[in-house]
C-alpha cells in the first residue's frame, strides 16, 4: 500500500491559474470534503448487527460483558490433551482449584454461541470415540459427554442455529444441533488436509479455515454451504521464481540457494494454524508454525497479500481488547511434538501498520500455544504445550507467571469474556 502524494502548488501553477484561481485550488487541497460514511454492514439473516463497520471487535472491549454470563465463575479452563483432563485455574490466586476427567484427547474449550455453556472438544486422535463434554460456567463442573465424530475444534454459524464441528481426520465440517449435537449435514473439504482453525467474514457470509497438513487455507460459503476455493500460503508468495524452485519435482534439502543469489530459501511446506480477521474484516491473519510468521490474506479476493515474520512456531492469534493489537503465540518449535523450554515467545502486531511492535520471550524458554485475553485485557493466558504449564502474560510489558497443569495443555479458554455471542474456538467473540 502506498500513500497518495499531493504535489505542491509552485510558482508555475500560480502564474497559470492566477491569484483567485490559485486561492480556490489551495483551499480545496487544504480542506478536502469529509469522506462519505462507510456503508453499514448487512449481516446474514439471524446474525447480530455489526455496530462498528471499522472494528468488528468493538463489542469485545473490556467491560462489555453480556447479561448471559452473569453468575459465571471467573476461571481459566485448560484441556490437557495427553492427560484427558481439564485443569481449572482461579485467575486471582493463580492456582489450580479443580481437575476433572473428560474424553480422549481434549483439544479446545469452546464457548457456546449463547455464552451459557463451555464445550470441551475431545477428538480422540486415531480412534473413533470422540466426544464433546459440556461445562456449566456457573458451577465450573462438567456434564454428561455427547459422542461426536472427531471434534478437533468447534465453531458456530453466525446465527447460532448450528454448531460447526471441525472433523479434521475426515476432512469435513459437520453441522450439528447446538444443544443435542445431532448431525444435520456436512461440507466435505477434500482439498483441505488437516482442516482445523477458522475465522468469519464481518457479515457472516463466509469463513476461512486453515489446512494444516497441506499448507493451505480454504474459503467456505456459509450461505450456499460449499467450498469456494483453496489456496496455498507461502512466505514467498510474491516471488514466483522461488515458488518454482520449491515446486520442482524430486527431493530437496530444507534450505537451498535463493535464485537471487542472496542467502537461502526454505523448501519446507507451511503448516498454518490459527486465523483472525482484521478489525475492518478485510484481511485475515494466519499463523504458520513452519514459516515462523503470519500470512495475510484478502478475504474478498481470497489472495495472499502479505507475510509478517514473528517467531519460531507461530501458532495462536488473539486480538487485544481495544482491537488495535494482535498477540501472536510463537510456540518455539517447528515440530508437532516439540521439546520443553524451547525459544517460545509472544509477538505483538499493530493492526494499523501490519508490523511487529515488540516480542516477549518466555523467561527460561517455553511453548506458548493457545488461549485468550482476560476480560479486562490486562493479561494474555496461553497454554505451554510442551512444558505442562499455563502462562499469564501481562499485556503491557510482557511479564510472565507460570502455573503447573496437566500433560500437554492445549486450547484453553478464559471465562467470562466480553462480547454478545461466540463464533467458537477458545473465545472468538463479537
Amino acid at each position: 500500500m502506498h500513500d497518495k502524494i499531493r504535489p505542491a502548488l509552485g510558482a508555475g501553477v500560480f502564474a497559470v491559474l492566477g491569484a483567485a484561481a490559485w486561492w480556490a485550488t489551495a483551499q480545496t487541497a487544504a480542506d478536502p470534503a469529509p469522506p462519505a460514511p462507510a456503508a453499514a454492514v448487512v449481516p446474514v439473516p439471524g446474525m447480530p448487527s455489526v455496530p462498528d463497520r471499522n472494528n468488528l471487535y468493538s463489542e469485545t472491549a473490556a467491560g462489555r460483558l453480556s447479561p448471559a454470563v452473569a453468575g459465571a465463575l471467573p476461571r481459566v479452563y485448560v484441556p490437557n490433551r495427553a492427560a484427558n483432563t481439564v485443569s481449572v485455574i482461579d485467575p486471582e490466586t493463580l492456582k489450580v482449584i479443580d481437575t476433572f476427567k473428560v474424553g480422549v484427547h481434549p483439544q479446545h474449550v469452546v464457548p457456546s454461541w449463547d455464552l451459557r455453556t463451555l464445550w470441551v472438544a475431545n477428538n480422540a486422535e486415531g480412534r473413533t470415540d470422540g466426544s464433546l463434554t459440556p461445562i456449566d460456567p456457573k458451577t465450573g463442573k462438567p456434564g454428561k459427554p455427547i459422542a461426536v465424530d472427531d471434534p478437533y475444534n468447534m465453531y458456530w454459524t453466525p446465527d447460532g442455529k448450528e454448531a460447526i464441528v471441525v472433523a479434521e481426520a475426515y476432512k469435513r465440517l459437520d453441522f450439528r444441533d447446538p444443544q443435542t449435537m445431532k448431525l444435520g449435514g456436512s461440507i466435505p473439504t477434500p482439498a483441505c488436509a488437516g482442516i482445523n482453525h477458522a475465522d468469519f467474514s464481518i457479515d457472516g457470509r463466509f469463513a476461512i479455515f486453515t489446512c494444516e497438513f497441506n499448507g493451505s487455507v480454504t474459503k467456505i460459503d456459509l450461505v450456499a454451504r460449499k467450498v469456494l476455493g483453496t489456496i496455498r500460503l507461502s512466505k514467498y508468495f510474491a516471488r514466483p521464481e522461488v515458488l518454482a524452485v520449491i515446486d520442482k519435482p524430486g527431493r530437496k534439502a530444507k534450505w537451498v540457494p535463493d535464485p537471487s543469489g542472496a542467502g537461502e530459501i526454505c523448501t519446507t511446506p507451511g503448516m498454518p494454524q490459527d486465523v483472525r480477521a482484521s478489525p475492518d474484516g478485510k484481511r485475515f491473519y494466519i499463523a504458520d508454525m513452519m514459516a515462523d510468521g503470519v500470512h495475510v490474506v484478502d478475504g474478498e479476493t481470497f489472495k495472499q497479500i502479505g507475510f509478517i515474520d514473528t517467531g519460531i512456531g507461530a501458532h495462536g492469534l488473539y486480538p487485544s481488547r481495544d482491537g488495535k493489537k494482535l498477540f501472536v503465540a510463537n510456540r518455539g518449535s517447528n515440530e508437532i511434538r516439540g521439546k520443553p523450554a524451547g525459544p517460545g515467545s509472544v509477538s505483538v502486531i499493530d493492526f494499523a501498520s501490519g508490523k511487529v511492535e515488540k516480542t516477549w520471550p518466555i523467561p527460561g524458554g517455553g511453548s506458548p500455544d493457545m488461549g485468550n485475553v482476560s476480560a479486562d485485557g490486562k493479561y494474555l493466558w496461553l497454554s505451554g504445550r510442551y512444558d505442562d504449564v499455563v502462562y499469564r502474560i501481562e499485556t503491557t510489558a510482557g511479564s510472565v507467571d507460570k502455573i503447573k497443569v496437566g500433560r500437554e495443555p492445549h486450547g484453553l479458554t478464559v471465562w467470562p469474556q466480553p462480547g454478545r455471542y461466540s463464533l467458537g474456538h477458545t473465545g472468538n467473540l463479537r
